[in-house]
C-alpha cells in the first residue's frame, strides 16, 4: 500500500485530505506541523508528501521541509498544496524541489488524478529494468533504470520531473521540444511559465557541475532543444 505523508496545519482540512485519500485505498499520516513531519521522515520516507506552506508559526515551514526532504531523496514525489497562489510562492516551491504546485481550491478528483500521476511516474523506478536503457550524448549520460543523470562523470541530481525534461531533450538532439511536448514526456500538467522555471532550474544543476554547460538553447516562442555540439 502507497504510504502518503500529509502535512497540514488546520485541522479540518488535514483530517478531510487523509479521509478523501485513504478511501482511494492510501495509508496515510498527517502532521501538523514541520518539526513533527521531519522526524517521522528520518525516521522513515513516505511515497509521497502533500506539504502546506504555511505551517502553525513557520510562515514558509513548507519551503524548508521541502528542502529537507530533497535532501534525503531526489526522486521522492512532493506536492505543494495550499492556499498561496502567487507565481512567486510557486516558482519557489518548484525551484526548491517539488514536483507539483496545487492550490487548495483544487478538487477532490482532480487532487487524486495528480497523486496517481506522480505515483505511475515514480514506480517507474522500481519497474522491471529494460537492459538497452542507457543514453550517452557527449559528456551527458542518463541510466533510465535508476532514473540517475552525470555530466563528464559527474552526478546530476534531478527531480522526477526534471529527468524525465532531459531525457525528453536529450534523446533527440538537435529537435526543438514544444513546452507541450515536455510537459507529456514529463507527465505534468501546468503552464508554461512553470516548465521554464524547471528548465532554468535544470541549467542551474548542470552549471554547478560545468560552468561552461550551455547544451539546452531556448528557442524562441517554441521551445528548447538538446545541443550536444555546443
Amino acid at each position: 500500500m502507497k504510504r502518503i505523508a500529509i502535512v497540514e496545519d488546520e485541522v479540518a482540512i488535514r483530517e478531510n485530505y487523509k479521509e478523501v485519500l485513504e478511501q482511494q485505498g492510501y495509508s496515510v499520516q498527517a502532521y501538523a506541523n514541520r518539526p513533527h513531519a521531519l522526524a517521522a521522515f528520518t525516521t522513515r520516507l513516505p511515497d509521497l508528501a502533500i506539504i502546506d506552506i504555511g505551517l502553525e508559526d513557520e510562515i514558509d515551514g513548507g519551503f524548508s521541509l521541502c528542502q529537507s526532504l530533497r535532501a534525503m531523496s531526489s526522486s521522492l514525489p512532493i506536492i505543494f498544496l495550499t492556499a498561496r497562489d502567487s507565481d512567486f510562492d510557486t516558482v519557489c516551491g518548484l525551484r526548491l524541489g517539488a514536483d507539483d504546485y496545487l492550490t487548495k481550491d483544487i478538487s477532490f478528483p482532480h487532487l487524486v488524478a495528480r497523486i496517481a500521476a506522480l505515483f505511475r511516474r515514480s514506480e517507474l523506478l522500481g519497474a522491471a529494468i529494460e537492459e538497452n536503457n542507457l543514453l550517452a550524448r557527449g559528456p551527458l549520460a542518463i541510466d533510465g533504470n535508476r532514473m540517475q543523470v552525470t555530466w563528464n562523470q559527474q552526478a546530476i541530481e534531478l527531480t522526477v520531473t526534471e529527468f524525465w525534461m532531459v531525457h525528453a531533450l536529450a534523446k533527440r538532439p538537435g529537435h526543438v521540444r514544444s513546452r507541450q511536448d515536455l510537459m507529456s514526456e514529463a507527465k505534468i500538467y501546468v503552464d508554461d511559465s512553470t516548465i521554464t522555471s524547471h528548465v532554468k532550474r535544470i541549467r542551474k544543476k548542470f552549471l554547478a557541475v560545468d560552468p561552461q554547460f550551455e547544451c539546452i538553447d531556448t528557442v524562441y516562442g517554441i521551445g528548447y532543444r538538446w545541443d550536444s555540439l555546443a
